[in-house]
């Protein structure tokens, strides 16, 4: 049973670190239609900038400032704001596909940085010895209990000042500009300053989820900030529905769960020559739930249906009261 609580806490953990990095993916691409496919980029800027703050003194890297881990987290998000701005006000003209490409390269060149600069983030090798609140060795599972604890409710703050947000005439804003960029801007609207604002609070939350991961695994590499963790993330958007932070959180739970699970089973299954192939397994495994949810409902599990569906339903109901023999 201990073992039982042990994993579940552990798995849980992961699933909450990475439903504050898909809050903020939703806000840019479920609210804001912002496709920005480097969101391994400022997850890893955020990893590495808590990491470097409170870790211990490396020999051939950056660190032993030895700070709190809570000012660390918010300087992960700092950076990450700081990182974000500067990308976005760069490539935010662009729209749709462009955007998409642009953002993708950004975030493969942060992780080749990190893979690169020695000096301050000790290249392939990594960052070790960093600090992990609540667990000291002598009490593992309620160290991991209390992690999961202190994620849990920094995931609910950010969710509650999501909603809140969202609910302004800003957020509103977001959704029109998603629906018509163009009719937003005959109205009067800055597009390009509240598509800057979306992009820079969505990566924000990116760093602090990447501090919570550095923090939880007490070791990060560049290998773990590599383009499939993107997937990952729009994985739990997606399947979760886009523009609901409640589907956010669940998606991201379902998806980590598949992942965390089909690891296991393909690891005890599979014969030694097919273990390197196990991880593109996963992958497949985790389009065809993506897919199987995209075909049984379109907008995810909590999102809400699309407005062309919704106008043809509503144009069929409008038949059917005006003439009974209409069968919708």
């Amino acid at each position: 049973m201990i073992d039982l609580i042990a994993y579940t806490a552990f798995s849980l953990t992961f699933a909450v670190i990475f439903a504050v990095a898909a809050l903020g993916l939703n806000l840019q691409f479920g609210y804001a239609g912002l496709f920005n496919v480097g969101i391994a980029g400022f997850f890893a800027i955020g990893a590495y900038t808590s990491a470097i703050l409170t870790g211990p003194e490396w020999a051939s890297s950056l660190g032993g400032f030895g700070l709190p881990v809570p000012i660390g987290i918010v300087a992960a998000g700092v950076t990450s704001a700081i990182a974000a701005y500067l990308v976005g006000a760069a490539v935010l003209r662009l729209g749709g596909d462009h955007l998409a490409i642009a953002t993708f390269g950004i975030g493969v060149s942060i992780q080749i940085a990190v893979t690169n600069l020695g000096a301050i983030t000790n290249g392939p090798n990594g960052l070790f010895g960093i600090p992990r609140p609540f667990r000291d060795g002598s009490a593992l599972l309620s160290g991991n209990l209390a992690w999961l604890a202190t994620c849990v409710l920094v995931m609910a703050a950010i969710w509650w000042v999501l909603a809140h947000l969202t609910a302004t005439p800003w957020g509103r804003t977001l959704r029109a500009l998603s629906e018509d960029e163009t009719a937003s801007a005959g109205l009067g609207k800055d597009v390009r300053r509240f598509k800057l604002e979306a992009f820079t609070i969505g990566s924000t939350l990116c760093g602090v989820s990447g501090a919570l991961y550095a923090h939880f695994a007490g070791f990060i590499s560049p290998h773990d900030f590599l383009p499939i963790l993107t997937f990952q993330i729009y994985a739990m958007v997606i399947i979760g529905g886009t523009g609901n932070n409640l589907g956010t959180v669940v998606g991201s739970v379902i998806v980590w769960v598949l992942w965390s699970a089909s690891g296991a089973v393909l690891g005890s299954t599979l014969p030694a020559d097919w273990q390197s192939k196990a991880g593109a397994l996963r992958i497949i495994l985790i389009a065809i739930v993506l897919l199987a949810v995209l075909h049984a409902r379109p907008g995810g599990l909590f999102g809400e249906r699309p407005p062309g569906l919704r106008r043809r339903e509503q144009a069929t109901d409008d038949a059917s009261s005006s003439n009974p023999e209409v069968t919708p």
